[in-house]
């Protein structure tokens, strides 16, 4: 089942208490998930406190709506 999932982070989150750290999807465009691959790239211009939903193809490279939040 299709679902649109609003998630407000544009980058990864770190979990630090690693000999190395571990970052996770923030932003949910990974094609790794829950691992960072650096796809949040795509969305560090778009601001995250902004009125809008982008609605991404499936795989998760490009735009294809912007909704009013």
């Amino acid at each position: 089942m299709p679902r649109l999932v609003r998630l407000d982070a544009t980058g990864p989150i770190e979990i630090p208490p690693q000999p190395e750290s571990v970052w996770v999807c923030g932003c949910g465009l990974s094609r790794n998930l829950p691992l960072c691959d650096g796809s949040h790239k795509k969305c560090e211009k778009m601001e995250p406190d902004s009125a809008k939903v982008y609605v991404y193809d499936h795989d998760r490279k490009r735009v294809v709506e912007e909704r009013d939040a």
